[in-house]
C-alpha cells in the first residue's frame, strides 16, 4: 500500500484512469505544438515558433508529472496518446483557435480530477488546482493572441 493510499480516501482506480487520460492528452499536446512550430511561416515566425516549442516542452513536463502520480498510486502509465487533429490549416489564427480548444479540454480534465479528490487528498487537490491555474493562464494568453491589436474584449466573448 502506498503512502498516498494510506492517507487519502478516494476512488484510486478512477483517479488513475483520469490521470492516464491527462497524460495522454498532454503527450498529444507535445506532438501538436511541435507540429505547429514546424508549420509557422512569415515575418513573425521566430517568436511564434519559440512560444509553441515552449508549450511543447511544458506539455511533456505535465505528462511526466501525471505519470509520476499514476505510479505513486500504484498504477501503470498508459502508452497511449490523446487524439491528434490534423486540420491542414496552418494559419496562425487557426493554430491558436485549435490551441484554445485544447486548453479548454485540459482545464476540464483537471477540474474533473479536482472533483474526484477534493477534500480527500490534499496533495492531489493541490496538484489539480495548480494545473487548472496553469492551463487557465495558457488559455488566457491564447485568447489574447487571437484578439485584434487594440481589442480589449476577450476573443471568446466576441464569438457570442
Amino acid at each position: 500500500m502506498s503512502i498516498v493510499e494510506k492517507q487519502d480516501n478516494f476512488n484510486k482506480e478512477e483517479v488513475i484512469n483520469l490521470l492516464n487520460h491527462i497524460m495522454e492528452m498532454e503527450l498529444a499536446g507535445v506532438v501538436r505544438y511541435t507540429h505547429y512550430s514546424l508549420m509557422v511561416f512569415g515575418y513573425g515566425r521566430i517568436p511564434i515558433v519559440s512560444w509553441l516549442r515552449d508549450q511543447a516542452n511544458e506539455a511533456i513536463l505535465h505528462a511526466q508529472e501525471a505519470g509520476e502520480w499514476i505510479t505513486s498510486l500504484g498504477g501503470h502509465p498508459s502508452l497511449g496518446i490523446g487524439p491528434l487533429l490534423e486540420t491542414h490549416k496552418h494559419d496562425i489564427g487557426d493554430i491558436m483557435r485549435e490551441s484554445l480548444e485544447s486548453e479548454k479540454t485540459s482545464i476540464q480534465m483537471y477540474r474533473d480530477l479536482l472533483t474526484l479528490v477534493e477534500a480527500r487528498s490534499i496533495a492531489l487537490e493541490e496538484y489539480a488546482r495548480r494545473m487548472i491555474h496553469e492551463e487557465i493562464k495558457h488559455a488566457t494568453e491564447v485568447d489574447k493572441m487571437l484578439r485584434k491589436p487594440g481589442e480589449i474584449q476577450s476573443y471568446e466573448s466576441q464569438l457570442n
